[in-house]
């Protein structure tokens, strides 16, 4: 078995892989790939596909498949596999941490301390604790979003066409989900329906000065409509780790729009996630041998 690994994964990945063949690393080899893993780089078209005649299994490792072509897959014969048990830790994690930093003014209070401003006073901080919190898909992210939310004392509601009812989320319509949330935290897939769902129509059914964080996908939002509602104050602050593209195009309105809290796409780059995307690539060529 022939590995080509586009992406960064765990350092010790290629070790663990020995067992089942060749592990490299070298785009130029593609043709001899029979197994291909790519994490969010890396775009499996068709393209790419014409020059690969002998892959059998493209792994991507993370949630969706968003960056892989599955029709051309299909086409050539080949099977998509994905891990998208692997990532709900790490990607919830970052939702809260993005949800805490954003009131606690966290950027601020470091930055200005830094340049040797002390602004004790000026900074107004604001709690998680007694708010609403609108999860716009629940399945295993947004369910440990919520499981975390409910400890800091949220009141947890979630709108998924999927899911009837939750353990902690109260499921709502999607209007009402915008009309009672303090925080919306979105965590569905992008398809035709959810892109550029999160228009100016959406922020209008919002509360004024709501807060958005965007761990999902950077598509289901309409970039310029957020940018308008951000210097226009109907939503507070938009914290985000995904993007169009990676990185973002230095024309995006998001980058210069104020109140938006900005990552480069590290949701599910925690070290142990790494390791657990590890040992499901593991267990997935364990039972193709």
């Amino acid at each position: 078995m022939k590995i080509l690994m586009a992406d960064a994964f765990d350092k010790s990945l290629p070790g663990r892989l020995a067992q089942f063949g060749e592990v490299f690393e070298d785009m130029g080899r593609i043709g001899e790939a029979e197994v291909l893993l790519v994490r969010s780089k890396t775009k499996v078209t068709p393209e790419m596909l014409e020059k690969a005649p002998n892959l059998k299994l493209v792994v991507r490792g993370g949630v969706g498949l968003d960056n892989v072509d599955k029709a051309a897959c299909k086409a050539k014969g080949v099977d998509v596999m994905n891990t998208p048990e692997a990532s709900s830790v790490a990607v919830a994690e970052l939702a809260m941490a993005l949800m805490l930093a954003v009131p606690n003014e966290v950027v601020l209070a470091h930055t200005s301390t830094k340049e040797g401003k002390f602004l004790k006073k000026e900074i107004k901080r604001t709690e998680l604790f007694q708010k609403t919190l609108g999860l716009l898909g629940i399945g295993r992210i947004g369910t440990e979003v919520a499981k975390r939310a409910a400890a800091f004392g949220m009141t947890v509601i979630g709108c998924d066409p999927y899911v009837q009812s939750h353990p902690v989320a109260r499921m709502v319509s999607l209007d009402e989900l915008f009309a009672k949330s303090d925080y919306i935290s979105i965590h569905t897939p992008l398809t035709d329906e959810t892109k550029g769902m999160l228009n100016k129509d959406a922020f209008a059914k919002m509360k004024d000065g709501v807060i958005l964080v965007n761990t999902g996908r950077g598509k289901v939002i309409n970039e310029a409509d957020m940018a308008e509602a951000l210097r226009g104050g109907k939503v507070r602050a938009y914290a985000t780790d995904v993007w169009y593209s990676d990185p973002p195009d230095p024309s995006c309105p998001l980058l210069t729009a104020p109140g938006v809290l900005m990552a480069p796409h590290i949701g599910a780059s925690s070290k142990e996630n790494l390791l657990r995307i590890g040992d499901c690539i593991v267990a997935i060529l364990e039972k193709r041998k």
